[in-house]
């Protein structure tokens, strides 16, 4: 018997659906893919040519690296966020690193949940 797999039974048939599952997925991937081997070539001139979709997908926006809050509303004073940040609220304003550290040299605050100040900033 391996050594790598549980012993009991009940965490032996979770691993036998979540195994299932995913050749199942595989396969249907396999068809897909073999079907689209199967149909002609379209040149990348073409119209009817498959559009790449964005790595963030449809109608939503790359996250930004850095981002800027205004201060206003909720917010007593510009802050700076990594663009990831989920203290930065709705209107993150993107911006790049050397804004940032900019932003925080001229006294812009750094957020405290996402800190990046620890990253742009020199160490002392």
């Amino acid at each position: 018997m391996d050594d790598d797999l549980p012993p009991d039974l009940p965490r032996l048939r979770t691993l036998e659906t979540w195994a299932d599952l995913l050749l199942r997925r595989v396969r249907a991937r396999i068809a897909a893919v073999e079907q689209q081997q199967k149909q002609p070539h379209q040149t990348l001139a073409s119209p009817a040519a498959p559009t790449v979709r964005p790595a963030a997908g449809p109608k939503r926006a790359r996250t930004p690296d850095w981002g800027l809050a205004e201060a206003g509303i909720g917010v007593p004073t510009t802050e700076i966020h990594r663009g990831d940040c989920w203290a930065s609220g709705k209107t993150l304003q993107p911006i790049t690193a050397e804004r940032a550290r900019a932003e925080l040299a001229d006294g812009a605050r750094a957020c405290d949940a996402c800190r990046p100040g620890a990253v742009l900033l020199p160490k002392p």
